[in-house]
């Protein structure tokens, strides 16, 4: 798997899919641009300032809320590369595991806007000049960040 290094962005405790995602901008005319959106009602601003590589850092029950997958695909949009936190809320978690958006259960301390280091093939992390471990995924997880999501297996014809 690829080793990923980015700007940290920190979030708190029960994020939802809501804040990530305010369910008005579901409409069909702007499915293609739902990263421009993404925590619009609690930082203003925020989706203009996201970088490719970046990486959010939130607290437990990341993704609690409504299961539509269009939270994490608009994460994936704006360009993070990985989402670290405690926990996260199930549907969330199998929803952004299916489309190949990178989760990482850690309980990690780092300020918003320090370099973040995540090696998902050695369970570390890196971050304010600290080291944090995971457990690593197992095979069938791995096989599913590899190739992009279940999604992109599918459509390869690599699952069935």
């Amino acid at each position: 798997m690829d080793r990923f290094e980015g700007k940290a962005w920190v979030f708190g405790d029960n994020v939802d899919t809501d804040q990530i995602i305010p369910a008005e901008r579901l409409v069909a005319s702007n499915l293609d641009h739902l990263n421009d959106y993404i925590f619009e009602k609690v930082r203003p601003g925020f989706a203009s300032q996201v970088r490719k590589g970046d990486i959010l850092v939130a607290g437990r029950n990341f993704g609690c809320g409504s299961s539509r997958e269009h939270a994490p695909l608009s994460l994936i949009e704006a360009g993070f590369s990985c989402i670290i936190a405690p926990s996260f809320a199930r549907i969330f978690y199998r929803n952004s595991m299916n489309i190949g958006l990178l989760l990482v259960e850690c309980d990690v301390d780092v300020e918003e806007g320090s370099t973040v280091t995540v090696d998902p093939d050695h369970g570390l992390i890196v971050a304010g000049g600290k080291e944090y471990r995971f457990p690593e995924y197992p095979p069938f997880i791995t096989s599913l960040i590899k190739e992009g999501g279940l999604m992109n297996m599918i459509r390869e014809g690599k699952f069935r």
